[in-house]
């Protein structure tokens, strides 16, 4: 018997872990810190990922992909990203490998095939987009350069949880380039929205959207935006970010382009990026102690028909009737299955779908077909119904519209409910202890007291709300003068 799946409120971590694996998204790999995305874990990656594409083509955005591979002294060339990013690099040092004559069976490192200049694998790819960038750009007119790369990277992690954080993972990053700052800071602004839309439009889930401070911001950046989401537990998780990198790059890698009038001026960049996390952000933000609940615009089955029978000739008929169905739902494209198998009884494959967080499930035996209708069961409420088969297909679909609403006012209700405005120190700590979630405090603006509350309380600025409301104060924990709240949070 398959074991139980550790409840919310006994072990929030291993309740996910639980989650993934028997959801069968993912599952460990023999490299350390790397995972197995499973069938159903990568369908649920490309629907994310088709998506994000067609809205990043729709705002003229390209795709293109760059090597795996960094030149060393490329990272080195922008300090601030180098610094960044040094203690997470792979470092391939040889190119060829050869057999031990000391040990039969055994390969050791050629020690002639040392590489004359070492190899980090990729950790995020600036470095080697902008040492191309200053073939492709000469004029104004090679501007704006709108690039896009789905890709995968490696960042050597310590601690590492499926999902969330693992040593190599799949990602889009964003690159551009801009004949003025205003451009490339109104990219950067775009491009938040395009994340904040995604994640709320097909995940159903609410962000806030921000700018993060100066400790938090991206190695090399002038500014880092970002959307921010709450997980059931209470902590925060950073589900996109946007940067806006000024000159930094094009200035560490000489990129300039003749003006309009004729002079030559460093470009402006931006990048922004998104990853597999996502899928880790939707698991903790909409689960229950059954298993996963999916928001119908990304599951990668949206309905499952389960058939209920006592013999072959019953079975015979109600196939008959759900091909019927099949096709009047795939021809309004909703992703469909009709799980017929014979190796499970019906209450053993309803559970399972459960668990896999199909959004609607139908059930259809022999009395249902005698009075035209099925039964529907909802995965967001595990409510269940009749419905009639005549124009099946379009009550499923408004349906599953109404499903997504519901989980997206969920996650925003529990969200809203978790955003608590503390003015002491006591009373900061008292809330992240006890109902964790966002804490609107005020903050002295220095890195020194952010970094202080970090040591003792593990928690970060989340971020600046964009339009923040700008409001006198003191400094929770300096009591120094304070113009607004941030937001802190523990986070993932």
């Amino acid at each position: 018997m398959a074991k139980e799946i550790t409840s919310r409120s006994t072990d929030y971590a291993q309740w996910y872990n639980d989650l993934v694996l028997r959801g069968g998204l993912a599952d460990y790999s023999a490299v350390r810190g790397c995972m197995v995305i499973k069938p159903y874990g990568y369908a649920l990656w490309e629907n994310m990922r088709d998506n994000m594409d067609r809205m990043f083509k729709e705002t003229g955005h390209v795709n293109a992909y760059f090597p795996l591979f960094v030149p060393r002294t490329f990272l080195e060339k922008e300090e601030g990203h180098a610094e960044g990013f040094a203690k997470e690099c792979a470092v391939v040092t040889h190119y060829r490998l050869k057999a031990n004559p000391d040990k039969k069976g055994e390969l050791m490192v050629d020690p002639e095939s040392k590489l004359e200049e070492e190899l980090i694998i990729r950790p995020t790819s600036e470095t080697v987009i902008w040492n191309a960038y200053r073939d492709w750009i000469q004029s104004y007119r090679d501007l704006p350069l709108l690039i896009n790369q789905w890709a995968n990277v490696v960042r050597w992690e310590m601690r590492t949880r499926l999902f969330l954080r693992t040593t190599e993972f799949l990602w889009q990053e964003g690159h551009t380039a801009h004949a003025t700052a205003e451009e490339a800071v109104e990219e950067t602004r775009k491009m938040l929205d395009v994340y904040a839309d995604f994640v709320e439009t097909y995940m159903a889930l609410p962000v806030i959207k921000g700018v993060k401070s100066a400790n938090e911001r991206f190695a090399g950046a002038v500014d880092t935006y970002c959307i921010e989401a709450l997980m059931q537990d209470g902590k925060a998780l950073q589900a996109g970010t946007s940067h806006f990198l000024g000159q930094n790059f094009s200035k560490a890698f000489d990129v300039k382009f003749l003006n309009k009038e004729n002079q030559q001026e460093f470009v402006w960049a931006t990048s922004w990026g998104t990853s597999t996390r996502l899928v880790g952000a939707l698991v903790m933000a909409h689960s229950d102690d059954q298993g996963l609940v999916l928001p119908p615009k990304i599951a990668p089955i949206q309905v499952v028909i389960v058939p209920i029978f006592k013999s072959d000739e019953q079975k015979a008929v109600i196939d008959m009737r759900v091909r019927e169905i099949m096709k009047d739902l795939k021809d309004i494209g909703i992703r469909a299955k009709y799980d017929d198998s014979d190796n499970n009884r019906p209450g053993w494959k309803f559970a399972e779908w459960e668990l896999k967080g199909v959004p609607v499930r139908i059930a259809i035996g022999p009395k249902d077909l005698e009075n035209n209708v099925v039964e529907i069961a909802r995965r967001d409420t595990k409510e269940k119904h009749s419905a009639s088969m005549e124009a099946l297909a379009f009550y499923i679909k408004g349906l599953l519209d109404e499903i997504h609403t519901n989980m997206y006012n969920k996650a925003r209700d529990y969200r809203d409910a978790h955003i608590t405005p503390v003015d002491t120190w006591d009373e900061f700590k008292k809330v992240l202890e006890g109902k964790g979630g966002f804490i609107s405090a005020h903050w002295d603006g220095t890195s020194e007291t952010e970094e202080k509350i970090k040591e003792e309380t593990k928690a970060t600025i989340r971020c600046i709300p964009l339009n923040n409301p700008q409001e006198a104060g003191t400094c929770i924990y300096s009591g120094k003068p304070s113009k607004e709240r941030v937001l802190f949070a523990l986070a993932y």
